[in-house]
């Protein structure tokens, strides 16, 4: 199971960049790329324990919808959102927050499991570890750039 782990200094307080992660209008901003949208369950706002939502996207040519849900979270320091429904086999992904220095260390580790046996995991090393890195690069991009202008605010 390939683990993605990526690693976002924000200057901006941890609730803040908390609240970002799990908004909803943000994280379908930060993939309007691949035009992106939740189309069902929690669909705008702050996500909660226990809420779903299930995206619509565009990914290799193809709109595919993908349901997940929160399955742990603690407030401002840790949530988790896990698979239920999908194009993976599973994943899990771990949203960790930590304060530094007057700053926030956002750090995401994603883990998945690729379906069709050995083709997925051939899927894995050509190409959809480094596709997912991307997309999570992108909208850890974007949330850092909201947290510190909504930082800026107050």
């Amino acid at each position: 199971m390939p683990l993605i782990e990526i690693k976002t200094l924000i200057k901006a307080d941890i609730q803040t960049c908390f609240d970002v992660a799990r908004n909803i209008d943000f994280h379908t901003k930060s993939l309007e790329h691949s035009n992106e949208k939740a189309i069902a369950g929690k669909t705008s706002g702050l996500i909660e324990l226990d809420e779903w939502v299930t995206w619509e996207a565009k990914h290799f040519g193809f709109t595919q919808q993908l349901t997940s849900k929160i399955t742990e979270f603690d407030s401002p320091s840790y949530f988790v959102d896990e698979m239920v429904s999908g194009a993976f086999k599973a994943f899990k992904h771990e949203h960790i927050f930590q304060s530094k220095d007057g700053r926030t260390l956002m750090i995401d580790k994603f883990n998945f499991q690729s379906p069709f046996g050995i083709l997925g995991k051939l899927a894995n090393v050509l190409f959809l570890v480094r596709y997912m890195t991307n997309l999570l690069t992108t909208r850890n991009t974007f949330l850092k750039e909201k947290a510190e202008e909504l930082s800026d605010i107050q």
